[in-house]
């Protein structure tokens, strides 16, 4: 019986190879991945210049900054920190609520259960990559020429910035939407509007709360960095500490920005999980 069988089986091997084991393009593709990332690390390395001896000899310039930040000191300066600290929190909520705003529409066009012809959809994702293609410090470089130094061009260029992350996020999450409300608010004599008013919108609103409450965290970071080029905040204050190496208010500094940024984390995520539960009891 197994001398029967063998000849059979051997048959079906050479019939359908690609279900009795993958073809030798498969087997080595992941290695040939590998050899290829691994060259084109080396390569990078390379190229940029990368130097071991260089790092050591970097890591006693870090410890003695270390030391000189201890202990934090904001001097006089305090009141200034503060004020400061609230500009660059003021930028990133101004930013992300103004890029929510008009982002949300926008996104509406670019979803496709929404608008179902590429001829609209198409360019309106294009312009959403095009503008999200640009870093935020880009923008903040931007903004500074036009509208000159100060608060006003890191609010733009947050706004700008986020403007096309959350035409993505936002459209993607439309057009995860369950059908089924649609379909009810139409079968009900509803119009297209309607459809999203009372289909589309009560479904994605939680999703896109959440979205922006993440990238209220996220851009007090980014507000903190495009200070440093001259778009305000606490970012301009660090940048002026570290050019005449006051180390201690350096520090101090820098300990304002990680609570800012634990505390922000932490009202997002109490916001967030109200948000989920809310939805979920509805």
């Amino acid at each position: 019986m197994t001398n029967q069988m063998r000849p059979d089986l051997e048959t079906l091997k050479a019939r359908y190879p690609e279900t009795f084991g993958p073809p030798a393009a498969s087997r080595l593709g992941v290695p040939a991945i590998a050899l290829a990332a691994l060259a084109l690390l080396i390569f990078g390395l390379i190229e940029l210049d990368f130097s071991p001896q260089r790092i050591w000899a970097g890591l006693s310039q870090l410890g003695w900054i270390t030391l000189l930040m201890v202990p934090p000191d904001p001097g006089s300066s305090l009141p200034a920190y503060l004020a400061a600290m609230g500009e660059t929190l003021s930028i990133a909520l101004l930013g992300t609520t103004l890029a929510a705003v008009i982002a949300l529409p926008v996104s509406l066009l670019a979803a496709r259960n929404v608008v179902p012809t590429q001829f609209i959809r198409f360019p309106v994702r294009r312009f959403l990559d095009g503008i999200r293609g640009v870093d935020t410090l880009i923008w903040a470089l931007v903004w500074i020429n036009v509208v000159g130094l100060g608060p006003f061009a890191g609010v733009l260029a947050i706004a700008v910035a986020d403007f096309g992350a959350f035409g993505k996020l936002f459209s993607e999450a439309i057009e995860t939407a369950d059908r089924k409300e649609v379909e009810g608010v139409r079968a009900s004599g509803g119009s297209a509007l309607h459809e999203i008013r009372f289909g589309l919108l009560p479904q994605v609103l939680p999703v896109i709360a959440g979205q922006v409450l993440y990238f209220i965290e996220s851009n007090t970071r980014s507000a903190t960095i495009i200070g440093i080029v001259g778009a305000g905040g606490i970012g301009l204050q660090l940048a002026e500490q570290i050019r005449v190496l006051e180390w201690q208010k350096v520090s101090f500094l820098i300990l304002m920005i990680l609570i800012a940024v634990a505390a922000i984390d932490w009202i997002s995520n109490r916001l967030r999980f109200a948000i989920i539960g809310r939805r979920a009891i509805a």
